[in-house]
């Protein structure tokens, strides 16, 4: 290899990307800066407020302490009511999204048109917020626990047919054709071949979205939906920082113990 065929193969500055490539890179920089600073000037932003912003925070701060401890007796049934809603509108998702999860993948669907018809269903369940659905079924169940669970029910499904769904799609064909190869039906093949490969995933999205919705529900009181959200809203209303910082405080400590709890299980199944 001549001297300049071998300065060629191999410069003498190393470079990760050419100079096509790292052009490329900085082009789409800077695009998403363009892009950031459009939405900046595109928002009515009071800069103004900004000047005596870490003044406002420490004189929140100030009025929330000390806590007020005595508060909290009053809180621990709408936090153990939070949970329920939690653990309620999970387990019912996760009902209902096994069958959403089987009509979804492509797979296991019918046809085209069921599998159109899960996807929108799953679109739908996950492009709405929890609020909204809670304001939803605040106006058809009235303010109340109920609300709260249909809620965070409606929010989980699509979340959880999503991820079962995709584990379907991958699920090992070879134990499939083995099972229906036995003369089963298409449901006993749906529940000896292809359940069993998703159930770890099932399990651990499933506890992984009961810790979501726990965090979620503690502020759906804020629009009748039950809960400690309620307390919480009703303590701002009234200036009462004492009790809103007992409130947050056990929101944390509710929030700490559902993480355990959660990365435990799935700890335990992976």
């Amino acid at each position: 290899m001549t001297g300049a065929a071998a300065a060629k193969r191999y410069p003498e500055v190393w470079r990760r990307r050419t100079r096509a490539e790292s052009a490329i890179g900085w082009g789409w920089t800077a695009a998403l800066a363009l892009a950031a600073a459009w939405s900046v000037s595109a928002l009515d932003i009071e800069w103004a407020f900004f000047a005596d912003a870490h003044a406002q925070a420490a004189d929140l701060l100030a009025r929330m302490w000390p806590p007020r401890w005595a508060y909290l007796p009053s809180v621990l049934h709408p936090l153990i009511e939070t949970i329920h809603i939690a653990t309620l509108g999970t387990a019912i998702a996760v009902v209902f999204s096994v069958p959403l999860a089987f009509l979804a993948a492509r797979n296991t669907t019918l046809n085209g048109f069921t599998w159109g018809i899960g996807r929108a269903l799953l679109v739908a369940s996950r492009s709405v917020n929890t609020i909204i659905w809670g304001l939803v079924f605040v106006a058809i169940f009235g303010p109340g626990p109920v609300a709260g669970i249909a809620a965070v029910a409606a929010r989980s499904v699509g979340f959880l047919a999503k991820l079962v769904a995709e584990a379907i799609e991958e699920a090992d064909r070879g134990q499939i054709e083995a099972v229906r190869a036995t003369g089963a039906s298409t449901a006993q093949v749906y529940w000896l071949a292809v359940l069993p490969q998703v159930m770890p995933v099932l399990i651990g999205t499933s506890v992984y979205r009961w810790d979501i919705n726990v965090r979620e529900s503690s502020v759906l009181g804020f629009v009748g939906a039950g809960g400690i959200g309620l307390y919480l809203y009703a303590s701002i209303n009234q200036f009462a920082w004492q009790q809103v910082l007992v409130i947050l405080v056990a929101i944390l400590a509710v929030v700490l113990v559902s993480e355990a709890v959660s990365a435990y299980i799935r700890g335990r199944i992976s």
